[in-house]
């Protein structure tokens, strides 16, 4: 029967592990999506302000198709560092792309990411000229060996985010369809917008909502909501201060091109779940991965489809998850 997967979560699309590392003092984490082999890698980005890095290598007519990696990071600009530390352990395990082996010639491990801003969230940020961020990607790398589920809530990338005027964090969500393609999304959700409706406890994704996974609140069906009545969003917008890291993946074979319809179509989850997204001060990233272990089923148009409109529905629900989680950790 068609479902979540048997973690709820991006590990449920095999070949794909996850590893989340924090700093407590500093208050704010890496996250890190691990490809046991490389997958075929895409990027959508819809915000104003991104932080980005080698997501012109996932644009069409690049030379890389597949990725070993993707790097999400608090931290602003310092955060693109995490890839650094992704990117330096894989090369040391041998891992990464070469046009032709040559002795003593290093892989290029190709580790994109993201970061989102925590900077302002009251943690310890004097670290002078050795942030902690090339330190967290590689503890991140190494929590990813382990296999463990996703945990929700404050950590890794999410642990000092906000979710408009709510504590932010890291959700995670899948869904394998009757004929066993497995889709799934995560997702750190640091929002100008709100991940609630105005007037009560219920998530604008809640119509996605399986089995309860965040709260199983409703709307008040008397309330009207205003077009500019947004609910619980942040009261300082400011430029660079709002992000949501998003990857989702499946394990049908994509090519690049479709792996970012897939990503453009999951962005539409985004939207579902926070009101306003995409805001000119948001730096919303949707990578997207395909590991490709089963076949895309024929009319390859039809099941792109299917999949991106599930993809959408997960990463919807990924983000109510997690700032549901973050709720109960709030210190």
């Amino acid at each position: 029967m068609a479902g979540p997967g048997p973690r709820n979560d991006l590990t449920d699309v095999a070949g794909l592990t996850v590893g989340q590392a924090e700093d407590a003092g500093a208050r704010t984490g890496v996250t890190v999506v691990l490809c046991d082999a490389p997958a075929i890698g895409a990027v959508d980005v819809r915000g104003g302000g991104p932080g980005t890095r080698e997501t012109d290598l996932l644009g069409p007519g690049a030379l890389v198709e597949h990725v070993d990696a993707i790097a999400l990071s608090g931290g602003s600009v310092y955060g693109l560092a995490a890839a650094d530390g992704v990117c330096a352990g894989l090369g040391a395990q041998g891992r990464g792309y070469g046009l032709m082996d040559l002795p003593g010639v290093p892989k290029s491990p190709i580790v994109p990411g993201a970061i989102l801003y925590d900077l302002a969230n009251g943690g310890a940020k004097d670290w002078g000229d050795t942030p902690p961020y090339h330190a967290l990607g590689l503890a991140a790398l190494a929590d990813a060996g382990a296999g463990a589920p996703v945990q929700l809530g404050r950590a890794g990338a999410g642990y000092g985010a906000r979710a408009g005027a709510l504590p932010g964090g890291t959700g995670s969500a899948s869904y394998v369809t009757d004929d066993a393609i497995t889709v799934a999304a995560l997702a750190c959700v640091n929002s100008f917008g709100s991940v609630q409706m105005p007037g009560g406890d219920a998530y604008w994704a809640w119509p996605f909502e399986i089995d309860g996974e965040f709260g199983g609140a409703r709307p008040d069906p008397a309330r009207a909501v205003s077009a500019e009545d947004w609910g619980a969003a942040k009261m300082d917008p400011r430029l660079l201060a709002n992000t949501t890291l998003c990857v989702v993946a499946t394990d049908a074979a994509l090519t690049k091109d479709q792996a970012r319809r897939l990503a453009v179509m999951a962005q539409d989850g985004l939207a579902r779940a926070i009101r306003p997204a995409h805001a000119p001060f948001d730096g919303d990233v949707v990578f997207a991965l395909s590991t490709a272990a089963r076949a895309l089923p024929d009319p390859a148009p039809v099941s792109l489809t299917r999949l991106g409109s599930i993809a959408a529905d997960c990463l919807a629900r990924a983000i109510a998850r997690g700032v549901h989680a973050a709720q109960d950790h709030t210190a």
